[in-house]
């Protein structure tokens, strides 16, 4: 089976390596790739917000599946730019794919399906934020409207701090406060079908404690100890499966990963919001746990078959992935800054690094090139295992300004 992986990031260099372990991939491409990626795969200069470009390339490499990472290019219609070239896709269309690109379409969604969610208000001026904030009063959850590339939420005690941040966005939802722990729970659709994988908890906040702002993701982990018994059929049964039929229901059938960002609150699972792909650092861990082989997955998925695959096997033990990213980030990240000590890094038994925002210079050097630059994954028997490797490893990369949260998976229990 020959593979096309769309996007550059650290998911990406996940679902490549995840594929390249696959004995059913016998040739794997990626676009536009970065230089860990290229360890494992033929790359191709072709931008992953290009739909057109993405379906004439898989039509020219003779690719018997496409997997689209990132969120832009589904929102911009890359999979049906791909199915109409005739190639197989591992994602949804442009109208599925809103339930990420638009916050009141996903609503809607979960209303006409009767999925549990947070009370909200869709808002496109000042007086209806106002009235938004008045009615839910604090801690104010704003959200714009559209991709923001995970860091267009505000979750925050200050007034004037949520109506700023409404201001610079536009159109917004505005939401009650959800008060639990936060859980990803993955599951892979094949238009009306659904099959769940291993549920992961990541970290949002820039900082220890989950103090500052909101970013793509500091770090996650897998399996969860604490989970309830039974979240994933859960969640598949009051979350997913109906989301699926709502989409089915209005056209637009759903194929690919939907991920659903829970809440596990008093009174039960409440949906904080869904994405249409992989979940970033999430993915690193599940996929690492991962015992079945990706491909076959991906590909049952993307031809409406996954009735005939059965459920997913995982891997013992337990998978931590830390980010570090550049000086700056994420209001202002420095790039241009060169990495070194991954090869020490990665003689740590147990941890492997995975990139997400690099470039490699004519003279063979490592330099950042994105807010989130690494993805450091330690694994083990267990979660203290794992998360000491990931540590150790992480200790031993060399950036000018490169920081990561000391505080993953450290009580996840407690958290």
């Amino acid at each position: 089976m020959r593979v096309l992986v769309i996007g550059s990031g650290g998911r990406e260099h996940a679902l490549a390596l995840a594929l390249a372990r696959d004995g059913d991939v016998t040739d794997l491409h990626a676009a536009p790739g970065n230089p860990g990626i290229a360890r494992l795969a033929s790359i191709h200069h072709v931008a992953a917000a290009d739909p057109v470009g993405i379906a004439a390339l898989a039509a020219r490499i003779g690719a018997d599946l496409v997997v689209i990472g990132p969120e832009a290019p589904l929102v911009a219609g890359a999979a049906d730019a791909v199915r109409a070239a005739g190639v197989a896709c591992f994602g949804p269309g442009q109208g599925a794919a809103m339930i990420e690109g638009s916050k009141t379409f996903a609503k809607q969604v979960m209303v006409a399906a009767g999925i549990p969610t947070a009370a909200a208000r869709s808002c496109t001026s000042d007086a209806e934020v106002s009235e938004a904030l008045d009615a839910f009063g604090p801690p104010y959850v704003v959200k714009a409207d559209g991709l923001a590339a995970g860091k267009g939420v505000v979750v925050t005690t200050d007034r004037r701090e949520a109506s700023a941040h409404a201001a610079r966005c536009g159109t917004v939802v505005i939401e009650e406060f959800l008060d639990g722990p936060e859980v990803s729970v993955f599951a892979l659709a094949d238009g009306s079908a659904a099959v769940p994988l291993l549920p992961a908890q990541d970290y949002k906040r820039a900082h220890d404690g989950d103090a500052g702002p909101n970013t793509g993701g500091m770090g996650a982990y897998a399996p969860l100890p604490w989970a309830p018994p039974g979240l994933a059929a859960e969640v598949l049964a009051t979350v997913v499966q109906p989301a699926l039929d709502e989409l089915r229901r209005r056209g637009t059938p759903y194929r690919g990963l939907l991920y659903a960002g829970l809440s596990l609150t008093a009174a039960g699972i409440r949906v904080v919001e869904f994405n249409a792909r992989f979940g970033d650092p999430e993915t690193q861990v599940i996929l690492d746990r991962l015992a079945t082989p990706l491909g076959g997955l991906l590909a049952a998925a993307a031809a409406g078959d996954l009735a005939g695959t059965g459920r997913p096997a995982w891997a013992p033990g337990a998978a931590v992935t830390v980010v570090i990213a550049a000086k700056g980030y994420p209001a202002a990240p420095a790039s241009g800054d060169e990495i070194d000590g991954l090869k020490d890094a990665e003689r740590i038994p147990g941890a492997y690094i995975l990139q997400a925002g690099t470039t490699a210079t004519g003279a063979g050097a490592l330099t950042s090139s994105g807010g989130r630059v690494l993805d450091v994954v330690g694994t083990g028997p267990d979660l203290a295992t794992a998360r000491g490797a990931a540590y150790r490893a992480a200790g031993l990369v060399r950036m000018r300004g490169g920081w990561y949260r000391t505080d993953i998976a450290a009580d996840p229990l407690g958290r």
